[in-house]
């Protein structure tokens, strides 16, 4: 699995990591039971603080996507969730509203985008 951080990106450090891990859960990249990086390796890997993966493996164990064994590490949940079309949806928008602002459109223009497109039969 190999995450990439967009410094560009509204979206903190721990939130596209979250996503990420997330999406190669649901896609199934990742294996039930197939264990995560430690925090501090991960943490190493991408740059950024522990408690940035931290934050993020936390928010993953609360969606239900992974379990933390103290000692013995982060695993992928055994049964992960599907992911839900509110979710995915969700996610694509982000990645939408990303894409918009690294290439100059400012929110205005991107609600108004957005409206277009919704106003559409």
């Amino acid at each position: 699995m190999i995450i990439e951080l967009d410094p560009a990106s509204k979206e903190p450090p721990s939130a596209q990591v979250r996503s990420a891990i997330a999406f190669a859960i649901a896609s199934g990249e990742l294996a039930p039971d197939e264990p995560l990086p430690t925090i501090r390796q991960l943490a190493g890997d991408l740059g950024v603080a522990p408690n940035t993966i931290a934050r993020a493996y936390r928010d993953l164990e609360a969606a239900g996507l992974v379990r933390a064994r103290g000692r013995h590490g982060t695993r992928v949940a055994p049964s992960p969730p599907a992911p839900t079309v509110e979710h995915e949806t969700r996610r694509q928008v982000d990645a939408l509203v990303d894409d918009a602002r690294r290439r100059g459109l400012d929110t205005s223009t991107i609600l108004r985008l957005v409206s277009d497109a919704l106003a559409r039969p």
